[in-house]
């Protein structure tokens, strides 16, 4: 759909005698929900060869308007080498029985055109093999099925809405997918509070909407809020574009109820903003991507929704002056900055190029970088004032070359969708090897800049993210996977983090990608402590196998 374009209303210059305003009273992200139509019997039977023979299926992007299927191996360090775990059993028509015993018919699906679609990230990256998706609607009902599974040693995927990016939410082999989207229910919300308790497949966007009515937003605000689902949310921990603002959920969630491997309901379902009554084991669950338990409800501290939101989106010459930027906007705008986000002119470009109604917000040419600034408050009056005074203090201490503010909620929206919009353009541009990091502010734009010395002229190099919490997503774009561009990116990427003291995982997670590189980040008695816990709650290691921890790690130790 054509959008507005964002033709500027307010243009700064430097040197400009321009006053600025303007301002935004909502946004809305994108879908990045994939779907999928009839698959050719043919097609379907070369596909389950190739997941026998440990082999998947992907789609790569080669333009804007047309894709190839293809079989290879799955691309990233750790889709190679994996083997099935002999451990775990293979499911069988009694298991079938149960699950619908339990469940009912209508879910537990085996239909092969929707088990492709679960079967297969987002990215069309990763792959698995299972028949069969549950799909419970109450935590009894998962009760249930981790403790047939636990008995049976058969492994479990938990499953949200699949938007992940390392391969965390879908199959390796045959595992059992429990998909969590039929538990979507708003269970209470205290309006005194802000505090809400729901369920774990309620869509992100849904509550956002939800919380409007009510005069509250949620802490959380990720591009892929269509499909997420706040269970998925809390096990990845995701971050997002509120982070900078609110914090990460390991401080918004109040409280979880979640599902161990042998069927044991934990309910940590607390609406407390303190409570210190022994170990605060929710946290254990924040993060770790369903492999230690099934989080079915979440209950979260809700900010109130401010009525005074402005965007801007800047032009900065060089990385030193988005830093310094980012500086002067902590400094100035204070309490009401709430988002700081950049890219380069490599990610406006993919932008610009491949996603339908983008528009250069500052045209006619590219700036270097960009970075969207976004204020919330409740005196718009005030607010703005304080922008305005903040952007001409930039223009004129040379930080800022350019700039605009939105006149209204589509040009706002328009620039948003920029930020938004970059993982999209990178995968309809073709082949895309993404890496989520956390760097010091003034390393982050360098390993970018090595990356490209690296690749030369085999590859575009593109360097965007959350620059007000130090996340940059580093994506490295080509016209299909090579096995030689993979070589000079792994492990040189992490190796470089590691040595900068950064992690591999900002707010992605680890997944089936980074179980194996998790070393780079943290010493070996920290992940020994963790398989120490892996073992203890789930002592088959039946929840989503293969994922989190590295597959050589002694659990006995």
């Amino acid at each position: 759909m054509a959008r507005r374009s964002a033709a500027c209303h307010l243009v700064l210059r430097r040197h400009s005698a321009a006053s600025f305003s303007g301002h935004l009273l909502c946004r809305r992200g994108s879908d990045l929900s994939t779907t999928s139509g009839n698959v050719p019997c043919f097609v379907r039977a070369v596909k389950q060869l190739c997941s026998c023979l440990g082999l998947e299926t992907r789609r790569e992007w080669t333009g804007p308007d047309s894709c190839q299927r293809s079989f290879s191996r799955a691309y990233g360090s750790g889709a190679a080498g994996i083997k099935r775990n002999p451990s775990f059993a293979e499911i069988n028509k009694d298991d079938v029985s149960f699950f619908r015993s339990v469940l009912g018919e209508n879910n537990v699906v085996e239909d092969e055109d929707r088990l492709e679609v679960a079967n297969t990230d987002w990215m069309r990256k990763y792959k698995g093999s299972s028949r069969i998706m549950l799909q419970p609607r109450t935590t009894d009902e998962v009760s249930q099925i981790l403790k047939y599974c636990n008995s049976r040693r058969l492994a479990v995927v938990p499953q949200g809405g699949n938007t992940g990016l390392v391969g965390g939410s879908v199959p390796v082999f045959d595992e059992v997918i429990a998909n969590m989207g039929l538990m979507n229910k708003i269970i209470s919300f205290d309006k005194v509070s802000g505090i809400l308790v729901c369920e774990a497949g309620c869509v992100l966007e849904n509550l956002e909407s939800f919380l409007e009515n009510e005069g509250f937003v949620m802490p959380l605000d990720l591009g892929a809020k269509g499909s997420c689902q706040i269970g998925g949310n809390v096990s990845t921990n995701a971050g997002g574009l509120r982070l900078v603002r609110y914090g990460s959920l390991h401080g918004n969630v109040l409280g979880i109820e979640a599902v161990l491997a042998n069927g044991t309901v934990l309910d940590m379902l607390g609406t407390l903003r303190k409570d210190n009554t022994g170990y605060d084991l929710k946290h254990l669950f924040i993060g770790s991507e369903g492999s230690l338990g099934i989080v079915t409800k979440v209950s979260i501290l809700t900010p109130p929704k401010l009525s005074a939101v402005n965007v801007a989106i800047l032009a900065c010459d060089d990385y030193v002056s988005c830093q310094k930027l980012l500086l002067e906007a902590k400094r100035k705008l204070g309490e009401v900055l709430s988002g700081f986000e950049f890219l380069d002119s490599q990610s406006m470009d993919l932008v610009l190029n491949h996603l339908e109604g983008a528009r250069n917000p500052l045209p006619p040419s590219l700036h270097n970088f960009y970075a969207l600034i976004e204020t919330t408050g409740n005196d718009e009056s005030y607010d703005k004032e304080k922008l305005q005074a903040f952007l001409m203090a930039s223009m004129e201490n040379g930080l800022i070359s350019d700039g605009v503010i939105a006149q209204d909620i589509n040009q706002a929206s328009s620039f948003w969708r920029i930020r938004e919009g970059v993982p999209e353009a990178l995968m309809r541009a073709g082949a895309v090897y993404k890496y989520d990091l956390s760097l010091p502010l003034e390393k982050m734009y360098d390993l970018v800049e090595q990356m490209r010395m690296r690749l030369g002229d085999s590859a575009k190099v593109v360097g965007y993210g959350h620059m007000g919490d130090g996340n940059l997503h580093l994506n490295i774009s080509a016209s299909q996977y090579d096995d030689a561009i993979l070589a000079q990116i792994e492990p040189f990427v992490y190796e470089w983090t590691s040595m900068h003291r950064g992690s591999i995982s900002a707010e992605h997670g680890l997944g089936l990608m980074k179980a194996n590189e998790i070393h780079y980040s943290k010493s070996t008695e920290v992940v020994q402590v963790m398989a120490s816990i892996k073992k203890l709650l789930d002592i088959n290691g039946i929840l989503n196998p293969y994922k989190v921890l590295p597959r050589n790690i002694d659990y006995n130790a």
